[in-house]
């Protein structure tokens, strides 16, 4: 998951369980936006790890 993905994933979430106050039969809408914003967060987290852990592997040059 990319850094937009995760943010947008956060801006649906936070719309959701903030500022729906809609109610579905079976369905809890703050709920799900609570899941997407914990899904965005560990995504923008993870994406953040994995940036940073390939910026800083190095490549071996030989020079012959």
């Amino acid at each position: 998951m990319r850094l937009g993905a995760s943010l947008f994933l956060i801006a649906v979430g936070a719309i959701l369980y903030f500022a729906v106050t809609a109610t579905l039969v079976g369905i809890d809408i703050q709920t799900v936006g609570l899941i997407l914003m914990i899904i965005g967060v560990l995504g923008f987290v993870l994406s953040l790890v994995i940036g940073a852990r390939t910026s800083r592997t190095t490549s071996e040059r030989n020079y012959y």
